[in-house]
């Protein structure tokens, strides 16, 4: 299973995304196989430390690595043009929309974009969540 991890300026949700991950599947770690993507090189630097084995930074990654992907997790931002303070391209956002994949989508009310009737919860909390339905994902296939 191709997991695709999309992230952006610090890179700070990716990374948890990662950790949470690799702990939470150690078991599976042969059957996942964890891409990041960063929308710039900070946010590729950060997922890397936390532990990524494969990363690249930019554009046409994302474009590719959505072709490939099973499931894309990452902030809402990613399917919204110019998001992330304009980090997000037209192409980015389309290929994340069409991709034949399971999104996971992390609603982060920042950006100039809220999310009505999400409450704000932590970031724990919210990566939390994400486990949760990809446990779900992978327990179903």
């Amino acid at each position: 299973m191709n997991i695709l991890i999309i992230d952006g300026q610090g890179g700070q949700l990716g990374a948890q995304l990662i950790k949470a991950i690799s702990s939470r599947f150690s078991t599976s770690a042969q059957l996942l196989h964890i891409m990041a993507v960063g929308t710039n090189a900070t946010a590729t630097a950060s997922m890397l430390k936390a532990g990524a084995r494969q990363a690249a930074t930019g554009e046409n990654p994302v474009i590719v690595a959505c072709r490939k992907a099973d499931i894309i997790i990452g902030p809402i931002g990613i399917v919204i043009a110019d998001s992330l303070y304009g980090e997000i391209t037209p192409q980015m956002a389309v290929a994340v929309g069409q991709a034949d994949a399971t999104r996971i989508l992390i609603p982060m009310n920042k950006c100039e974009n809220l999310v009505a009737g999400v409450s704000d919860l932590t970031m724990t909390a919210m990566i939390e969540d994400v486990m949760k339905r990809l446990e779900a994902i992978i327990g179903g296939e």
